[in-house]
């Protein structure tokens, strides 16, 4: 006589680790966590791994459903003990059998590898397909991006063919329907107990084959070709920054929309204005008399010169901000600031009259060479000002 085993089944909210009152949300949740973890495709050649995520989808199945739940709260996994001979006396039929429920769990979790979309129930493929968005670098000068230009630029893209108008196929001829996947796209294939889909490796998921090839594309469907677009720059643009020109990137294939154009500015750096934002820095030097004793000075701006006033007893680091005279504001009305910084030198190389000179301004001057915290040495500045 032969022994039948006696296999002991875990109870179904032990399996998704949830209490007994959990709600619907909890239950997809805790479930969504565990087919991630324990799901074939993460864990192949895992046989455990597999039993596993075979276990927590029937619990899900079971706990899912309503009326499923409510029997097996009440007669537990008796509920379903005829599921594998046909109804045997489960209230319920077939049991957990099947994968219908499961789609708007794992439409998130596995994106289209799981095959219950519109090619599972024999859709023919879309073959629609965008073209590529395109980066252009432009370099502009200085001044070009401070005061806005306008540029023509050549690019070469790939448009639809003019011969055959985007189908591939030779004047007069169409193409057929893949015969290896059916015009769906797609070739089925059965893991574990999941129909999983990949792209048709012989028409690379369009669904259909070109026999007969345009002569000028050569069942491309585009061609490339030069394309020339007028660029405008706005006033007050930045490094890196990106105009986008919709529709002027590759054209679609199969009747699909045409990808962007996106033109990347550099902008050459100034021989001496730098830039904050809207504002523009620069230094000016002056000698030791003209800071000592004022002066007035012509500054150079990106629009003219401005004249600016410095007063006896400027020191080296004083800021003078000249209004306006800065960046435009980006498509706003106003302009920043320019901002000159007076740095003092002193000269390297003197006469022997300039010596003489300094040294009796040296001896008429009394200053205590004795080392002092910030706060005091700006303090003992404001006494000479």
């Amino acid at each position: 006589m032969s022994a039948t085993a006696n296999v002991t089944k875990v109870d179904f909210y032990e399996v998704l680790s949830v209490s007994r009152d959990a709600s619907d949300q909890e239950l997809k949740t805790a479930y969504r966590k565990l087919a991630m973890q324990y799901h074939p495709d993460r864990n192949p050649g895992d046989h455990a791994a597999e039993e596993k995520f075979k276990e927590c989808s029937e619990a899900y199945q079971v706990l899912s459903d309503p009326e499923k739940r409510a029997a097996y709260d009440r007669y537990g996994h008796a509920a379903f003990s005829g599921s594998s001979s046909g109804n045997g006396g489960s209230p319920f039929g077939g049991g957990f059998g099947g994968a219908q429920d499961l789609g708007d769990i794992f439409g998130d979790l596995f994106g289209e590898m799981f095959n219950m979309g519109g090619s599972a129930r024999g859709g023919k493929a879309s073959r629609v397909q965008r073209g590529r968005d395109l980066r252009y670098d432009l370099t502009l000068e200085f001044e070009e991006a401070v005061f806005g230009m306008e540029r023509e630029i050549k690019i070469r893209r790939n448009e639809t063919c003019t011969e055959c108008h985007g189908t591939g196929a030779a004047k007069g001829k169409q193409p057929t329907t893949c015969t290896q996947c059916g015009g769906r796209g797609q070739q089925r294939f059965q893991q574990g107990f999941f129909s999983v889909a990949k792209t048709c490796s012989a028409c690379g998921g369009t669904g259909t084959l070109i026999t007969d090839p345009c002569f000028n594309c050569h069942g491309e469907t585009r061609v490339q070709a030069e394309h020339t677009i007028l660029v405008k720059v706005p006033a007050g643009v930045e490094q890196d920054t990106r105009i986008r020109y919709q529709g002027e990137g590759e054209a679609g294939r199969f009747g699909g929309p045409s990808g962007d154009l996106y033109v990347v500015l550099n902008v050459k750096p100034h021989k001496f204005f730098e830039r904050d934002g809207d504002d523009l820095h620069c230094v000016m030097p002056i000698s030791f008399p003209q800071a000592a004793l004022g002066t007035e000075l012509d500054i150079q701006t990106l629009e003219g010169t401005e004249v600016i006033r410095i007063p006896e007893g400027t020191q080296s680091g004083k800021e003078f901000r000249l209004r306006g005279k800065g960046v435009p504001h980006l498509n706003e009305r106003g302009k920043g600031d320019l901002i000159v910084e007076i740095r003092v030198q002193t000269p390297a190389k003197l006469t022997k009259q300039q010596k003489d000179l300094l040294k009796q301004l040296g001896d008429s001057m009394n200053v205590e060479n004795i080392p002092t915290s910030r706060g005091l040495f700006d303090k003992v500045k404001e006494m000479f000002n």
